[in-house]
């Protein structure tokens, strides 16, 4: 089981100076995405309203893979690679819809946040993030090297 794919199309006050998509603007689509699988997922605006709890990226490597052009329809697919009591390891890899290879890929691992900091998921949460848990993509688990 998968969780359905995030879609945005690019904006023309997404493009720099160089007519390509914004680094600013690939983690914008990332975090909608995020935004989404926390929905799929039971954490979402309901949850946090009821709770004060929600998820917090606490760490996250992105690779820059393509030029993206204005006007493009991306997709982004996520992928959940695990969770403890109170972590969340994801990734999300975007591509320009009908692409085959992405443009771009983050990997991030989020903390479960409440009033008094760091706390365990409900049951449900977790027992959604195991039934979704997927083998990691052959990228994720780097770090930045020269």
């Amino acid at each position: 089981m998968s969780l359905p794919f995030h879609r945005e199309t690019v904006r023309p006050e997404w493009i720099d100076y160089n007519g390509h998509l914004s680094e600013a603007f690939y983690v914008l689509v990332f975090g909608y995405a995020t935004d989404a699988m926390m929905d799929a997922t039971g954490l979402g605006p309901a949850y946090r309203e009821a709770t004060g709890c929600s998820l917090y990226t606490v760490e996250s490597h992105i690779r820059y893979l393509r030029e993206v052009e204005e006007g493009a329809e991306l997709a982004v697919r996520t992928r959940i690679l695990g969770a403890a009591a109170k972590k969340a390891r994801f990734t999300h890899e975007m591509y320009v819809d009908g692409g085959e290879r992405p443009v771009a890929t983050i990997e991030l691992l989020g903390v479960h946040v409440g009033e008094n900091g760091a706390e365990p998921f409900p049951d449900e949460v977790r027992a959604r993030y195991e039934e979704l848990a997927e083998a990691a993509p052959e990228w994720a688990g780097r770090s930045v090297a020269l």
